[in-house]
């Protein structure tokens, strides 16, 4: 039998749906994600740690979910809102129905529930703590006094809880010892340091197939460690929530700049580049989440369309002379790539590597391996 749920939102507002993930509650910051596609890889991004994502393509779940298709081991999203779940899943690649995925990985999820007017109320007010319930265990008071006790993501560093906890290699046939010289690895042409703030699979994949052997460190390895294993390249990880309480890692930024050498940051890595670099950080009204947003390239006045998933964002007041602007938002203008002056560094606010999401701007890796080369 299929159990009531309800979902409630710090300012009292309530949804009442359908229980379709395992019995219980959740409690996180509410967002929408406009992407019509990829909802596996969605919930499997560790960027959304600590959120509860409203899909809102009416339709979720019609694929069912494989696991070649996760982004990390586990469903990082602390829930999920959909309008209505695909009864059958109909793929070849099928290996589960997504409700069965939600239950294997004890993830509360609520459908049933009109996603349209949720998204336009985030659009409105904005961001929103939120709690799901199945009703067989509490109803809208324990729900909203829940909602309303959640700290939200500001001002908390989330990326040290998910991180790597040991240092490793990623997909080579390398010996794993870590302190082996990376000059063994004749077989790949560039080494990588990729400081992990909740990194996704599809991002080491796509610098792996580009020649560059990858040292997975946590997000607090230290400066002189990861120098003296003389990295061609810094790689900055996507994450999640507010990249500002993050100091250490701001400081051990600044401190590879001096040296000059190549870091790409993405998303999250981003951000931290750019607090690193002299700007500030501002917390977005209901952030962008979705693979369908269009970027400027502003020195040749391209336009891409890309993947998207942050709550914070580059304050263009903030920018500084040794800022260069090179991405904009054709949506709201907010900043959506740098470049330091006179450093080989650069960051982008998307997901080049578009999983889910389209891949016009997957060059961004080819410019990080041409730094890397020069």
């Amino acid at each position: 039998m299929v159990k009531s749920a309800v979902l409630v939102l710090e300012d009292g507002t309530s949804f009442y749906g359908k229980c379709i993930g395992i019995q219980g509650f959740s409690v996180g910051e509410v967002v929408f994600n406009t992407s019509m596609t990829g909802y596996q890889e969605i919930l499997t991004d560790p960027s959304y740690f600590k959120q509860i994502i409203t899909f809102t393509y009416p339709h979720i779940g019609n694929v069912g979910v494989n696991t070649k298709d996760e982004e990390s081991m586990k469903i990082y999203a602390t829930g999920m809102i959909i309008r209505e779940q695909s009864i059958i899943p109909s793929n070849y690649r099928s290996e589960m129905s997504l409700p069965d995925y939600l239950k294997k990985h004890r993830i509360i999820a609520i459908s049933g529930i009109d996603t349209r007017k949720l998204t336009l109320l985030i659009r409105k007010n904005g961001t929103q703590n939120g709690c799901i319930m199945s009703l067989n265990i509490g109803n809208y008071n324990d729900a909203y006094r829940l909602a309303k006790s959640f700290r939200g993501i500001e001002n908390t560093n989330l990326a040290d809880m998910i991180t790597t906890r040991h240092k490793y290699y990623w997909n080579t046939t390398v010996n794993k010892n870590i302190n082996e010289k990376k000059s063994t690895c004749i077989e790949r042409k560039f080494f990588v340091v990729v400081y992990d703030f909740g990194v996704k699979k599809s991002i080491l994949r796509i610098l792996h197939n580009k020649n560059c052997i990858l040292l997975i460190v946590p997000s607090y390895a230290h400066y002189s460690d990861v120098l003296k294993l003389k990295p061609d390249g810094i790689f900055l990880s996507n994450g999640p929530g507010d990249p500002r309480p993050c100091i250490y890692v701001i400081n051990t930024i600044k401190k590879f700049l001096k040296k000059n050498i190549p870091i790409f940051g993405i998303c999250f890595g981003y951000q931290l580049l750019a607090l690193a670099s002299g700007a500030k950080i501002i917390k977005m009204k209901y952030g962008h989440h979705g693979g369908n947003h269009p970027v400027k390239n502003i020195t040749d006045n391209t336009v891409y369309i890309t993947s998207q998933n942050h709550n914070f964002s580059v304050d263009r007041n903030s920018i500084n002379s040794n800022i260069k602007i090179t991405h904009i938002s054709l949506f709201d203008k907010t900043i959506q790539g740098i470049a330091i002056k006179d450093k080989k560094a650069f960051g982008f606010q998307g997901h080049p590597e578009s999983s889910p999401g389209p891949q016009d701007i997957v060059r961004l890796f080819d410019k990080f391996i041409n730094l890397m080369n020069t």
